[in-house]
């Protein structure tokens, strides 16, 4: 009871709250007791207090050992806010320099400290391991305890020595293992290694009510990145990239475009992102862009959306990442973009690892995309991964496979062939065994066990692969059947699974995945890009004949259709916006912009339009490294033939890029290499059928020109000078 009254006092004074959150209460009396102690705690739901107030109440200075120097900063911080002193708490990392680690040792010595984070490359240094011998120790907090575990999300092998550190410093310390992720996989191999397989364990659940998740098929990420930022405008956001060439990339796309955005990655200088994540902290930015493989330790509450360019490593990952939205349970959306590309990225990564690296990688992929394909309910999966079964009745909606209706199979025959082949097959095989089987897929697996001589091979190809792929995640997600992930993914019958065997019964499943949906939503956007207003692209045309008659030009070389098409479905209102359309670069934006904006800005006016907001998007100046090159070696006055060859391109594609060059605005002096090849009479002819001519096709060129006296490459040629010259 005396303990219970101290806690409560203590947290009050200390904290300012009244009240502890879950099992914060039983976890603290626990460390208070030096009983080992196991705490799986999602993201959010009040760790770090667990051992930050236990240290406070205990004599000696309580050792906190955490992966991420960003997130020591941030809690010595707060402790030192909460405790009016800097001595209360130090960190011990590579950042300090010799007079601060000085500063350190003085206070802990003294007892002033009491809490000391230390960096697990720290504490295996021999001087700390000597200094933290001679002084009196509460406990050993291990943070982030999942990076012991190579099945982990981020596995450091400098964990794997804790244990054995924590002895060389002193006898019976008692241990607190924290992670806000752990499957049960993780969950044993951290046991084993601390030696803590008699700790009393506290898991909370996994499920965080308020977070929104959500996964989208990858078509014009950075647009739709940039949509959904200037959407929530204001509100703090993270967008996490795998490589830091796309973090910069995202980063500079969502300052263009009037959002308040920084890169954060571990290619920065210390400073740099020491000062980002203030100004995150401070609210002076909205959004973070950041590699997910560099931990951002930001214990920031109201962080209203998490959004993954690129489709995670891990479940685990995804789940920490997430879990950086909503902590104070508030909005908190999650997306995530998914493509098969992405997927082979990851998987080409892993080529290079040693064997038993890479096939660990290879299943942990696995679970992502099974999650990303899906169309079950997405938070029942997560907390399945996490070892949690749960009803999806309380998704409440709360995720994109809940929101919409999906299509529904009967899974009875299906799932009893399966299953039925797991058995006769000895539990031997992993789901896409089991899938290809049914395909009648001919390789050499199969082929091997002469299993494409059973009667049932092939027997599911009418059903298709997607019904399969969609049967084989839910028989494991509703308990039919186990992964053994220690043992290659091979699929084990559970007690359900053999019932069912022995007595089968009505069952339903969901039917499509991502894949389907990605189809689904080209055919819309396909359907919906076809909606054009018509009105204004008549009014647009017109505009473009009179001006075209005015500089006694073709109209094609004012704007082309496709370019009138474009403005006619985002209805640009000013030239920064025009310069978005495509086919439109800056010059032509310039010379022949203002009059059209004018129109389409009068017509969105008298006609109440409701602009879609992705015409605002402005992407950084859309001149790849090919193009600048090319233009540096027209400039030079190099040949077509010789650029191409330089460049690992065909000549077709070089006159490709000629065209797009000078379609966008940039003028381009062609004489040199033009006047080698056709004679200037022969120029002059083309030159003035492009003149009179209302369209600018090569085709009926030739046919006018006649295809005898020239050939293709010579009318594309001097379309590209005619472009050039009167259009630019």
């Amino acid at each position: 009871m005396e303990i219970n009254k101290s806690l409560f006092d203590n947290l009050q004074n200390f904290f300012g709250f009244d009240n502890f959150k879950g099992d914060q209460e039983a976890i603290i009396t626990s460390i208070l007791q030096k009983k080992d102690t196991f705490v799986i705690m999602p993201t959010g739901g009040g760790k770090s207090i667990c051992y930050q107030l236990p240290a406070l109440m205990s004599d000696g200075t309580a050792i906190v050992i955490s992966p991420l120097i960003a997130l020591m900063k941030n809690q010595v911080d707060q402790l030192r806010a909460f405790g009016g002193t800097d001595s209360i708490a130090h960190f011990l990392n590579s950042s300090l320099n010799k007079s601060e680690i000085t500063k350190v040792k003085e206070d802990v010595t003294s007892g002033a400290t009491k809490l000391l984070y230390v960096a697990p490359e720290s504490l295996t240094k021999t001087e700390n391991i000597d200094f933290l011998r001679g002084i009196s120790i509460s406990f050993v907090a291990v943070d982030e305890a999942h990076c012991i575990s190579e099945w982990g999300h981020d596995f450091r092998p400098e964990y794997r020595k804790i244990r054995q550190v924590i002895d060389n410093i002193g006898d019976n310390i008692p241990i607190i293992a924290l992670t806000a992720t752990a499957t049960p996989k993780v969950q044993q191999d951290i046991q084993k290694n601390l030696q803590m397989s008699n700790a009393s364990l506290f898991k909370s659940s996994f499920n965080r009510p308020n977070l929104f998740y959500e996964v989208r098929a990858k078509r014009d990420v950075i647009k739709e990145i940039v949509r959904y930022a200037k959407m929530n405008s204001g509100k703090s956001g993270i967008v996490y990239c795998l490589s830091r060439k796309k973090v910069e990339e995202v980063a500079e796309a969502l300052k263009l475009n009037g959002i308040k955005a920084l890169p954060y990655h571990a290619g920065l200088d210390p400073k740099t992102r020491a000062e980002t994540q203030d100004n995150f902290l401070m609210e002076d930015v909205d959004v973070i862009v950041a590699t997910i493989a560099f931990g951002m330790g930001i214990d920031k509450p109201d962080v209203r959306y998490v959004i993954h360019h690129d489709i995670p490593k891990s479940m685990e990952g995804y789940y920490q990442e997430t879990g950086r939205s909503g902590r104070d349970g508030g909005e908190g959306i999650c997306v995530a973009f998914y493509s098969q590309k992405d997927i082979d990225k990851l998987t080409k990564f892993m080529k290079d690892k040693p064997v038993s690296e890479r096939e660990i990688g290879t299943q942990i992929l696995k679970e992502v995309i099974d999650y990303a394909e899906s169309s079950v309910c997405r938070r029942k999966q997560i907390l399945h991964y996490f070892g949690e079964n749960f009803n999806e009745a309380g998704c409440n909606n709360m995720c994109d496979n809940c929101r919409h209706p999906k299509k529904y199979f009967d899974a009875e025959a299906p799932l009893l062939r399966a299953l039925t082949l797991i058995r006769d097959f000895g539990e031997k095989f992993d789901d896409q065994y089991i899938i290809n089987f049914m395909l009648g897929v001919d390789n050499a697996q199969i082929s091997s066990y002469e299993h494409d001589k059973l009667p049932l091979f092939g027997s599911g190809k009418e059903e298709g692969e997607i019904l399969w792929k969609s049967l084989m995640r839910q028989a494991v997600l509703n308990n039919f059947v186990l992964k053994d992930i220690d043992n290659y993914g091979l699929l084990k019958l559970t007690k359900s699974g053999k019932a069912f065997i022995e007595n089968p019964y009505s069952v339903k499943f969901i039917l499509n995945y991502l894949m389907e949906t990605a189809e689904d939503e080209v055919e819309e956007s396909q359907h919906q890009a076809g909606a054009l207003d018509t009105v204004l692209l008549q009014m647009l045309k017109d505009l473009r004949k009179k001006i075209a008659k005015q500089k006694n030009l073709p109209p094609f070389v004012i704007f082309q259709d496709p370019s009138l098409d474009e403005m006619c479905t985002h209805y640009p209102v000013s030239l920064d916006e025009l310069k978005q359309i495509q086919g439109v670069g800056s010059g032509k934006a310039m010379k022949f912009g203002p009059p059209f904006i004018e129109m389409i800005k009068k017509y969105v006016d008298e006609n109440d339009i409701d602009r879609p907001v992705d015409l605002v998007i402005k992407s950084a100046a859309n001149k790849s490294a090919l193009k600048v090159s090319i233009i540096q070696n027209i400039d030079r006055q190099i040949a077509l033939e010789d650029i191409a060859s330089a460049k690992g391109i065909s000549y077709d594609e070089i006159l490709k890029e000629l065209e797009t060059i000078v379609n966008s605005g940039t003028k381009l002096n062609l004489n040199y290499y033009i006047d080698e090849i056709i004679e200037e009479d022969r120029q002059d002819e083309v030159f003035d059928y492009f003149r009179g001519s209302e369209v600018d096709s090569i085709d009926t060129a030739l046919a006018e020109l006649g295809d005898d006296d020239y050939t293709r490459e010579e009318v594309q040629l001097m379309r590209i000078k005619f472009l050039s010259e009167l259009g630019n």
